[in-house]
């Protein structure tokens, strides 16, 4: 996971985002637990780092989808598969 790591971040930097203490946070409960929802990132990341804020979750979450690392769509997708 290590090697997976450094590889999203050099993809991050390639992006143009810097690397701080609270990104590198929020990427680790990414990488670590399967969230299904910025909100549920959100949760985990405030019991670690109160300082963080939701617009964060939602900055980093972006930034991940950018550079292929993660995809909402699929969340979605399974959200509205469930509904019909």
């Amino acid at each position: 996971m290590e090697k997976q790591k450094e590889q999203i971040i050099e993809k991050l930097r390639a992006n143009g985002c810097r690397i701080t203490k609270q990104r590198m946070e929020l990427l680790d409960i990414i990488l670590e637990n399967r969230c299904s929802s910025c909100k549920e990132i959100f949760y985990q990341a405030s019991r670690q780092d109160e300082n963080i804020g939701i617009a964060t979750v939602y900055r980093m979450v972006n930034a991940l989808e950018e550079i292929g690392v993660i995809s909402r769509r699929i969340v979605y997708e399974a959200d509205e598969r469930e509904r019909a």
